[in-house]
């Protein structure tokens, strides 16, 4: 059976775990699109925008409809390869393959 970490050992696991964390989402950017590329929205880890690119094509103010959807799709898109990006990459040292579980032996 694996010992417990004490108190401290855990604490510093946290904080290294958090750290980690906050490192690769700082280093994730996605481009989400919609309408074949028309529309694209560029996305970081924290799912924070920070940019969209509309091609004049899509604006027609007699459809303001279809570009409220394109937009609206092309964010779906992007938040979706964040959240495929964070389960990819983020992991728990020592722990491959276990994103977001438990950092602690025997559990």
């Amino acid at each position: 059976m694996a010992k417990i970490p004490n108190m401290n050992q855990l604490m510093k696991m946290a904080q290294d775990l958090s750290r980690k964390m906050e490192e690769q989402m700082d280093s994730i950017e996605v481009e989400g699109n919609a309408g074949g590329g028309m529309v694209k929205v560029i996305m970081n880890g924290h799912k924070n925008a920070l940019g969209v690119q509309i091609s004049k094509e899509v604006v027609d103010p007699e459809d303001i409809d279809m570009l409220q959807d394109l937009i609206t799709a092309a964010i779906n898109d992007a938040l979706a390869k964040v959240d495929e990006q964070l389960k990819d990459n983020i992991s728990i040292p020592g722990m491959p393959g276990m994103p977001g579980g438990f950092p602690f032996p025997g559990m």
